[in-house]
């Protein structure tokens, strides 16, 4: 007897807390339950985007490895990548390949815009970097050809510090050479040529600090 009041006094300010709290554990369950469901939901939602975004991605492959793809085409299915699967890998590659196919066209215009597209939704913490950084620094390559050179430096600004690649500081120099800014290119190129490691590419940095030299 003595035994089971002493377990009932042990569990009584456990039974206390529950009927005091009552309503607001039945809260905290109801938005556990509602934060699973979406959870659950919104896994299969995006598990069926990417499956019909696989579908128009292999369409899009059909049509841009023509010989002569069809412009409008590629607009057009670039345009439900954006509209219906924004956030899938498949529309990153669209774009991708999208702007490298129209600077190849000459069409810089088109090209700068898919390339400020997919660095719009690959920006942030959870965006992937390596695509950012691939339109960052094709934009600003289109920027200093038509010689928006402020913009083409802040396209690359991200990556200005001392330990990036040889190829941004390359770009940057060309960009403040463009900008008369001569003993700040040469800086660039020279950090270039330290970080670059192949033969030829330090050969064409040599080059073009030669060439400012004449």
């Amino acid at each position: 007897m003595n035994n089971v009041y002493e377990n009932e006094m042990r569990f009584a300010p456990f039974l206390k807390f529950i009927d005091k709290y009552k309503n607001l554990l039945i809260l905290l369950a109801v938005i556990l339950l509602g934060a699973v469901t979406y959870f659950v939901v919104n896994n299969q939602i995006e598990k069926k985007k990417s499956e019909q975004a696989a579908l128009v991605y292999k369409e899009w492959l059909g049509e841009i490895s023509q010989e002569n793809p069809n412009n409008e085409n590629l607009n057009n299915l670039l345009d439900k990548f954006l509209n219906d699967y924004k956030n899938t890998g498949y529309t990153q590659l669209a774009l991708l390949s999208k702007a490298n196919f129209d600077a190849n066209s000459n069409n810089y215009m088109d090209s700068l815009d898919n390339f400020n597209k997919l660095i719009e939704i690959t920006n942030g913490f959870n965006g992937n970097k390596i695509y950012n950084k691939i339109a960052r620094v094709s934009a600003s390559r289109i920027l200093l050809s038509i010689e928006k050179h402020d913009e083409a430096l802040e396209m690359i600004d991200l990556y200005s510090s001392s330990d990036t690649n040889g190829y941004i500081h390359e770009l940057t120099g060309d960009i403040l050479l463009e900008q008369g800014k001569i003993d700040l290119a040469i800086s660039q190129y020279e950090k270039a040529a330290n970080k670059y490691s192949d033969e030829s590419s330090q050969t064409i940095i040599a080059m073009k600090i030669s060439n400012i030299d004449m």
